[in-house]
């Protein structure tokens, strides 16, 4: 059964009240490793002709140098500059040429490339990517014209945009005390702009190795000779000396931090609220997965019936772990955030007290297994639609991430079990322990534009 009619049945089931237990999601798993280190997944679905390839390094904003805000991301660009047998924008063209569609993005603690295509054009997109592993094309000239590309970007999506960066670029930089969690990940512009060509050849022969790296398959080929383009296009490709992962530890948060800052494009204030999160994979972590349903998953959830609903103070509440990806493709400390635009004469103030009578009761009294069925549910509908839709990038993307942070993409079966597990008590913990004021950083967006035009400017 494909993933997509997966999921249809579980939602037929669900709202005819069918006692059975939907069929569990079960993502069939090669894994291994080459001699020079690279991680390798390979996952069969013949449902459509097509094929998701991805290449994930470990590298991302956290990790990206002190003094070279950005440089993460601008390295994102580099690498769609030419290769060793591929020219400036060629791999594109590649692509695009063999009715594909690709992308390339910097979060946390990666940086990805990925393509879907055709199935009969996986040995060519094995070769084009493993050609720019073996060797990019850094030149002076890319460089310039790519610092050029972002520091445009950060202007057009943070500096010159309402709501620029809110909250996922304004909170960890005030919730988090450690450098590699707390800088601008976008990157200052003077940073971006101060990157040399021999930045660039360090950072690629530093970061950019098979060992540093995983490599995804899924979709429709045939297992055995996709393993022989892989060793064919990768094998020979040397392995690097890792520099030691920097530490990303942070203290706990004691007490709550609270931020305001003016954003002269916006026309209604906002508020954003972070709170720390438990450990990535333990118990305490599923139960935060469950929580942020419950608090934020729709129009059914606890935030938007008191915020929305009940008292008017907003038309949509966002609530995430990971406002760059989804709660398991991250590999360090993470906030879980709820944010949303308002009316000016609702008062921050207010807006906390409304939130914290949301928390409160969570803390005090269990909430029924109904609640955490419920939210199981739709948890389970949004994963399956997630793994089958666009080429199934969904399940390549937590499939590499697995691999790459963990070494066990077969987690990826096992996410329903350990939210399963998690009880109405386990829940109440948790947003005892984690979801209280001195655990929080608050941020209060100010309208400027607002401001602007009552002064008749």
């Amino acid at each position: 059964m494909s993933v997509r009619l997966t999921g249809l049945v579980t939602v037929l089931a669900v709202s005819l009240g069918l006692a059975a237990p939907p069929r569990k999601l079960q993502v069939p798993i090669t894994y291994y490793k080459l001699p020079n280190g690279l991680k390798v997944v390979l996952s069969k679905d013949a449902s459509s002709p097509l094929v998701t390839v991805g290449v994930y390094y470990n590298i991302g904003f956290r990790i990206e140098p002190r003094d070279r805000t950005g440089f993460a991301h601008l390295f994102e660009h580099m690498m769609f500059q030419g290769s060793t047998n591929l020219g400036k924008m060629e791999f594109i063209r590649l692509v695009e040429g063999n009715g594909g569609v690709l992308n390339g993005s910097t979060r946390y603690d990666f940086t990805n490339y990925f393509e879907v295509v055709p199935s009969h054009t996986l040995e060519t997109m094995l070769w084009a990517e493993g050609d720019r592993m073996r060797g990019l094309d850094i030149t002076d000239a890319n460089l310039k014209n790519q610092q050029g590309v972002v520091s445009n970007e950060v202007k057009v999506n943070v500096l010159n945009a309402p709501y620029g960066g809110f909250p996922w670029l304004d909170l960890p930089q005030h919730a988090n005390q450690n450098w590699h969690n707390a800088h601008n990940f976008y990157g200052e512009l003077k940073d971006i702009e101060a990157a040399t060509l021999d930045d660039v050849k360090a950072f690629f022969h530093t970061y950019y190795a098979p060992n540093n790296a995983s490599l995804v398959v899924v979709g429709d080929f045939d297992e055995a000779q996709a393993k022989a383009w892989i060793e064919k296009y990768f094998g020979d490709i040397p392995a690097a000396k890792l520099p030691a992962k920097p530490d990303l530890t942070e203290p706990p948060q004691t007490k709550q931090i609270w931020f305001s800052r003016v954003d002269p494009k916006a026309q209604r204030p906002a508020l954003a609220v972070g709170y720390h999160v438990p450990p990535r994979l333990t118990p305490e972590h599923a139960a935060m997965v469950m929580l942020n349903e419950i608090l934020g998953g729709g129009r059914d959830s606890l935030l938007y019936e008191e915020l929305v609903r009940k008292r008017g103070f907003t038309d949509s509440v966002d609530t995430s772990i990971n406002p760059l990806g989804d709660a398991y493709n991250y590999n360090g400390p993470m906030l879980w955030s709820a944010n949303f635009i308002h009316d000016p004469v609702n008062k921050p103030e207010t807006l906390l007290a409304a939130i914290d009578g949301v928390m409160t009761r969570l803390q005090k009294e269990p909430l029924p297994q109904e609640t955490l069925d419920r939210a199981l549910v739709k948890i389970r509908a949004a994963r399956y639609r997630d793994y089958g839709q666009f080429g199934g990038f969904g399940k390549a993307d937590t499939l590499a991430t697995f691999a790459l942070f963990d070494d066990d993409p077969g987690l990826i079966n096992r996410i329903e079990d350990n939210l399963a597990k998690v009880t109405p008590a386990l829940i109440q913990n948790v947003a005892r322990d984690w979801l209280k004021p001195q655990n929080r950083t608050v941020l209060v967006l100010e309208a400027g534009a607002a401001a602007t035009a009552e002064g008749g400017e």
